[in-house]
């Protein structure tokens, strides 16, 4: 267990900003250009960003909204939090969970990048992420001053931890932990005194496993406090260019988290609410976007194994967790040079230094592709 550290840098002001990473994906510009290059043209695979049709029901949504001149409330309409309540509960068994837990977010990526600060972390806290993360996790922690530590599964927070990240299913791994693994780790978070937060973007995806949100009642045994579960449409609706999601959990800490952005303009659009309170009351939608990534899933996975590749995890999630026993960066230019782009290990921690992430979002004819490249 080691605290990252990263080399800082200053801005046009000439003052030192916050310890950042380089923005990953702008390493990949030269593998890009090789896969580009392909005469059959590129399978990006790179970014889990969704590429399928936005559902009926949430584009009309959205154009019913169309004329709403005034500010939207940040806290969002009692429409949109009692939907979510229903959905939560309807698909996920999040039982008593009050409407007022429920905060919309300007997608999830803004909620992790800035929760460290909105919970008023202080430099000298650690921020506690996963072994293998989502990036953002740690650029949250950096913006607030705090210094991060990685945690393996089932490893206790050390003193001093006043966050912890949970992500389950995982993104790289697609790792999914079981109700008794997420209960361990938020009583070890309590025990420390530090709120949980779980990312639970992908909790729609469950494959072989089924995942559990940190709110089911095995898991936070009947007590939300000191929990916070974020959620996403990103993935689930192909919403991901109107940034959409929502934090709750914790009443009080909600409730924190309001006064604040309500102070500093992070307001979800009406029309965008409208869509979410759609989105959450409909279930169809949910389902045909999940059929479609099981079977992209279902066509690479075997030719991937046919290639040489290990495929570890992937139990849930938009990726494949997948190896040639090499480092990272060979893998990604062997596959670049039949014009498939992935993400190497390297992105999400040092534990992927031989492991590359595959994403499942790209059409039915590019995952064809890619599958046919792979058995060439």
């Amino acid at each position: 267990m080691s605290v990252a550290e990263y080399p800082g840098g200053t801005g046009p002001s000439g003052r030192r900003g916050p310890d950042l990473p380089e923005f990953p994906w702008d390493s990949l510009r030269e593998y890009a250009s090789v896969a580009r290059a392909h005469a059959g043209g590129v399978v990006d695979l790179s970014v889990g960003t969704p590429v399928d049709p936005v559902p009926p029901v949430l584009q009309s949504a959205l154009s019913s909204a169309a004329n709403s001149p005034g500010y939207p409330a940040t806290h969002g309409t009692e429409q949109l939090r009692g939907a979510a309540v229903e959905a939560l509960h309807r698909r996920h068994g999040i039982r008593d969970l009050p409407a007022e837990a429920v905060l919309p977010t300007v997608g999830s990526k803004e909620l992790v990048a800035w929760l460290p600060t909105l919970l008023g972390i202080q430099p000298g806290q650690l921020v506690a992420i996963p072994d293998l993360a989502y990036p953002t996790y740690e650029v949250g922690a950096r913006l607030a001053g705090a210094d991060v530590v990685r945690l393996a599964p089932g490893q206790r927070p050390p003193d001093g931890t006043a966050l912890v990240w949970l992500n389950s299913p995982s993104n790289p791994t697609g790792r999914v932990l079981d109700s008794e693994q997420l209960a361990a780790a938020v009583r070890a978070a309590r025990e420390v005194g530090a709120v949980v937060a779980s990312d639970e973007c992908y909790l729609e995806l469950g494959w072989e496993s089924e995942p559990v949100s940190v709110l089911h009642p095995s898991v936070c045994g009947g007590s939300f406090d000191g929990l916070l579960a974020v959620h996403s449409l990103s993935k689930s609706a192909n919403f991901a260019g109107y940034r959409a999601g929502l934090v709750t959990g914790d009443p009080g800490i909600v409730r924190e988290l309001l006064a604040l952005r309500k102070h500093a303009g992070m307001i979800v659009p009406r029309p965008v609410q409208e869509a979410m309170t759609a989105a959450f009351r409909d279930d169809d939608h949910v389902r045909v976007q999940r059929d479609l990534y099981a079977a992209r899933r279902a066509v690479l996975w075997p030719q991937l194994e046919q290639a040489g590749f290990t495929i570890e995890h992937s139990r849930g999630g938009l990726y494949l967790w997948a190896s040639r026993g090499e480092d990272a960066w060979q893998t990604v230019d062997w596959l670049a040079r039949r014009g498939i782009l992935v993400a190497p290990g390297t992105f999400y921690g040092p534990g992927g230094s031989a492991h590359v992430r595959i994403a499942l979002t790209a059409s039915d004819e590019r995952i064809d592709a890619a599958a046919k490249r792979l058995a060439d």
